[in-house]
């Protein structure tokens, strides 16, 4: 088994990011940008994120200009910390709110879960590892 640190978790994971895994939601307000590689990958980086580490998984209501638009997840990890690899993809001013503590759902995602499978695939080959199955 290869070894491997958050710093080339962090890496595999901004290597992996495309417009194939962002999130629909988020394309309808803006196109998926390389220059912003983060945009709309949220929730499945969140969940592998989770994965890997356990943990619990954070979610928090995103504002700009005063409207709701979406949601953004994150991890909160056993020791406390909180971990946010996708926070920079907020390049417009927009804020998040109402943090809370979600379970993660059972089973195969009811949406997403061909982008969560494809990033986990992409992620797991940037490792050079196989990634843990999915909580399913």
């Amino acid at each position: 088994m290869t070894s491997w640190t958050l710093l080339d978790l962090d890496q595999a994971l901004r290597a992996s990011w495309a417009a194939d895994t962002c999130s629909p939601d988020d394309l309808i307000r803006a196109e998926w940008q390389p220059a912003n590689p983060a945009w709309g990958h949220c929730d499945i980086t969140a969940l592998i994120v989770n994965d890997l580490f356990g943990g619990a998984l954070m979610v928090g209501e995103v504002y700009a200009d005063g409207e709701q638009q979406g949601f953004h997840w994150w991890n909160r990890l056993a020791s406390g910390v909180e971990l946010d690899l996708t926070r920079e993809q907020f390049q417009w001013g927009q804020t998040v709110t109402a943090a809370r503590v979600v379970e993660r759902p059972p089973g195969p995602l009811p949406r997403r879960w061909e982008e969560y499978l494809l990033l986990r695939t992409r992620v797991g080959e940037h490792l050079a590892r196989s990634l843990p199955e999915p909580a399913v």
